[in-house]
């Protein structure tokens, strides 16, 4: 499997500094969160600056697994801002060669899949063409395997499929040996976080609180998955946290500890 780890550990750091920390700490790609207002990268970036963007990480052979949007695919209202969205996210993505983007569902509950469903459909020839996946991350409204699974099996398309964030689905009551068989044939690549509790959520060093991640790599390399495991710690809704890249390399050491123990 290779690592990567999300942007929203470090908001707003420019581009070069975030393949500097990558390269520095044995991290193959990087996550970017694409908030326009906040962030280097977004959809509102011309030609230009994506050409700019990709040559930075290309130079420094660093990938940029994926597009991080905030596009809610069951929210309530018209369909056609929500394509759109999702378009403008896939062109980004598309653009600085990134495989995925990352999309929520932001519905309310099981009556959200079908119109969740239909949008995903309508965006996917277009993320076929530019090479890219739309991924639905295991949050909100959705938050478990079973609860996502609703949503992209009547997708029924590749360029469209699951981010599986194993602290949601562990916090919706699914072990990672439940959660991984309704993800497979959806799952893009998974995203660990540690937390001290359910109810606790400020990030910690992975390893030092109680999500499940040993049962996640457990599963996924029994199962022989051999894609991404992306770190995704919140620094930028926790600001007393510790700094993300203090912990970097401990954080990829206790993930290739793991990759060790179940290989």
């Amino acid at each position: 499997m290779r690592l990567a780890f999300s942007t929203l550990g470090v908001p707003g750091l420019p581009v070069e500094q975030v393949v500097g920390l990558a390269r520095e700490h044995g991290f193959h790609g990087v996550e970017l969160r694409a908030d326009r207002d906040e962030e280097p990268v977004h959809a509102g970036l011309d030609g230009d600056a994506r050409a700019r963007v990709r040559e930075v990480f290309g130079a420094a052979g660093v990938e940029i697994l994926c597009v991080a949007a905030y596009t809610r695919v069951a929210a309530p209202g018209a369909d056609d801002p929500v394509v759109e969205d999702l378009r403008r996210q896939v062109g980004l993505a598309g653009d600085l060669g990134a495989p995925f983007v990352r999309v929520f569902p932001g519905g309310s509950g099981p009556q959200d899949d079908a119109v969740a469903a239909r949008r995903l459909a309508a965006a996917a020839p277009y993320a076929a063409e530019r090479g890219v996946r739309v991924l639905v991350e295991t949050h909100d409204s959705h938050r478990t395997a079973a609860d996502l699974a609703r949503v992209l099996g009547p997708v029924g398309h590749r360029a469209v499929g699951a981010l599986w964030d194993v602290l949601h689905t562990w916090r919706g009551g699914e072990e990672p040996a439940a959660s991984y068989p309704a993800l497979a044939p959806y799952l893009g690549y998974v995203q660990v976080k540690d937390v001290a509790s359910a109810e606790e959520l400020t990030p910690l060093p992975l390893g030092r609180g109680v999500v499940p991640l040993d049962g996640c790599v457990e599963v996924l390399s029994r199962e022989g998955w051999d894609g991404w495991l992306c770190w995704e710690y919140e620094k930028r809704w926790y600001p007393q946290a510790a700094g993300l890249p203090g912990l970097l390399d401990a954080g990829r050491e206790h993930l290739m500890r793991l990759l060790g123990e179940f290989a």
